[in-house]
C-alpha cells in the first residue's frame, strides 16, 4: 500500500478485509456487509476507497452485469467470470479457456483482450438442463 502512495486507513483496511471475506462484491454488497459491524461505512467512503485501491492495483474489478462492477483482491486470482442469466450464479473458469478468443482478436483486430476483466453471459448447466462435470 505504501509503495502505491496510499496510507492504510481504517476504512481501507475494512474494505480490504471485507473483500477478502466475500471474494467478489459490488460496492452495494460491501456497504451492506460493512454495515453489519459496529461502525458502518458510508457508501461514498466505500466507493472512494474502492476507486483509490483499484487505481493503485490493490483491488481489481470485473463487469459481471449491466450494473456496478464486482471487486476482488488480486490474490483471488485471474479467472473468467461466467454469469448465468437464469439463476445469477457466477462461475469462475480458467482464463486459458478463452486463449483462442484472445488470440483471434489480436490477429484479426490487433486488440489485446483482458478476458479476466469481463464476464461472459449465458446459462449454467442447471438452468439449461444439461448435465456437465465441473472442472
Amino acid at each position: 500500500m505504501h509503495e502505491a502512495g496510499l496510507r492504510m486507513t481504517e476504512p481501507r483496511r475494512r474494505v480490504l478485509q471485507a473483500l477478502e471475506h466475500l471474494g467478489h462484491a459490488t460496492p452495494e454488497v460491501l456497504v451492506g456487509h460493512l454495515a453489519q459491524g459496529s461502525a458502518p461505512l458510508p457508501a461514498s467512503t466505500v466507493y472512494r476507497n474502492l476507486e483509490s485501491l483499484a487505481g493503485a492495483g490493490l483491488v481489481r474489478h470485473s463487469h459481471m452485469h449491466h450494473g456496478a462492477p464486482a471487486y476482488h483482491l488480486p490474490t483471488h486470482g485471474n479467472h473468467l467470470h461466467l454469469v448465468c442469466r437464469g439463476c445469477g450464479d457466477v462461475i469462475e473458469a480458467a482464463p486459458e479457456l478463452a486463449r483462442d478468443l484472445a488470440r483471434n482478436l489480436r490477429s484479426t483486430h490487433g486488440f489485446d483482450a483482458d478476458v479476466t476483466h469481463m464476464a461472459i453471459d449465458g446459462r449454467c448447466c442447471r438452468c439449461s438442463g444439461e448435465q456437465r462435470e465441473t472442472q
